[in-house]
């Protein structure tokens, strides 16, 4: 059985927001256009993960200093504001389940979180529902789309990045996010291949 994984599908990822991709919204609509057509029994259940900021400690630059945007980061998502909440154009009534994480301490991939509400993790979660596979899309690539779909091959599952549901930063750095994908076993494919596999 397989789940999709949507990674970090929040304001502060999308344009005008503090850590916005330029192909972030166009992401969170295709997305929800996806799910609206992806045959029935596709997936077993779809989760959502979110940045979930508190105190992340060392995750955001010091003030008066500059982010070095690969360990340290201008302050978003923060629990509360309109930043950490999921792009409008993310159909959420979509996702069954969401995934929290980073709270107090810098994460990147959705299996370092917990349920909303719970401290399950996604790894156990999704074993519970019997889940042996994985679709992997969101923002952003070369960050927490990369570690998400590691982590999940680490974790033993099967996975699958649905590329063209993916939002880089900059797309030198994102090509290489999936080729390193590709490097440990991850299948990269298109959405459309999902929807028309025999097309």
């Amino acid at each position: 059985m397989r789940a999709l994984i949507v990674v970090d599908i929040q304001n502060d990822f999308c344009p005008g927001g503090a850590l916005g991709t330029a192909r972030g919204a166009g992401v969170a609509a295709a997305v929800s256009a996806y799910l609206r057509s992806v045959p029935a029994g596709t997936y077993t259940a779809v989760v959502g993960t979110r940045d979930h900021h508190i105190d992340p400690e060392g995750h955001f630059a010091p003030a008066g200093t500059e982010p070095d945007f690969e360990e340290t980061w201008p302050v978003h998502c923060v629990v509360g504001t309109h930043g950490a909440e999921a792009h409008p154009d993310l159909d959420t009534s979509l996702i069954d389940a969401w995934f929290l994480k980073g709270e107090y301490t810098a994460a990147y991939s959705g299996f370092e979180g917990h349920l909303e509400g719970s401290e399950e993790t996604l790894a156990g979660w999704l074993r519970a529902c019997g889940v042996t596979d994985v679709d992997v899309c969101g923002i952003a690539t070369d960050f927490c789309v990369r570690a998400t779909a590691l982590d999940a091959v680490a974790e033993e599952f099967g996975v699958r990045a649905l590329t063209d549901l993916c939002a880089e930063v900059t797309p030198g750095p994102g090509a290489v996010a999936f080729n390193q994908m590709a490097y440990v076993g991850v299948e990269l494919a298109e959405s459309k291949d999902v929807l028309a596999p025999n097309a």
